[in-house]
């Protein structure tokens, strides 16, 4: 029988430790998710040197670039990413204190979360496209289309694994001391998240 979940035993609170976690080789879900994560931010680290490369050849452009896009997309964006994220870590929290069931809401929330990401781009496009943000409207557009774009793919992936990691979670596949799935999701998300976090002032508020 686990505790009942209250404000004196909140998953979302601080980190518990886990049964690995003294030891100096445990790893949050497992090697072949950090591996992907690396990549994906060389990946990156290589899209946002071509970012500043071009910055410096079209200062111009990128100073007013900002200007042109909806920064309420931007910030919405920000909050949906950061919150799912939040609510992903808490799920891992709640497992680890073999809390099955506030594991599962909180993992539900992260998913919900998570598709308000792709929902918001798409509206943001609409918006964009309406008002001449498109394609052919400089290296600045191409620029942040090239990366956002990258990135809610990266993202989409992401939205696959917590179904897939919620499949198995309802299926009783995760206990408080095997559930490198449900870690590795959340380290993945994570490192989105922080890319994300990278995006957002380079497009939306660096003028």
């Amino acid at each position: 029988m686990t505790e009942p979940f209250n404000g004196n035993h909140d998953c979302a609170g601080a980190a518990a430790a886990t049964p690995d976690a003294g030891s100096s080789a445990w790893i949050p879900g497992n090697r072949g998710i950090w591996v992907g994560i690396t990549c994906i931010f060389v990946e990156f680290g290589v899209l946002f040197l071509v970012y500043f490369v071009a910055r410096a050849h079209f200062p111009d452009a990128f100073h007013d670039g900002a200007e042109r896009l909806s920064r309420v997309a931007g910030t919405l964006i920000t909050l949906l990413m950061v919150s799912s994220s939040f609510s992903a870590a808490a799920s891992v929290i709640c497992m680890r204190r073999d809390e099955r069931r506030m594991s599962l809401f909180w993992l539900v929330a992260a998913l919900v979360l998570a598709c308000g990401y792709p929902l918001t781009k798409y509206l943001e496009i609409r918006w964009n496209l309406a008002h001449g943000v498109d394609a052919q409207a400089g290296v600045f557009v191409g620029a942040y289309y090239y990366l956002t774009l990258n990135h809610m793919v990266h993202a989409g992936w992401g939205i696959l694994g917590m179904l897939w990691v919620l499949v198995r979670h309802l299926t009783g596949a995760y206990t408080a001391h095997d559930h490198g799935g449900l870690e590795a999701l959340a380290s993945y998300w994570h490192a989105t998240d922080i890319i994300w976090l990278v995006i957002f002032p380079f497009f939306y508020v660096l003028g």
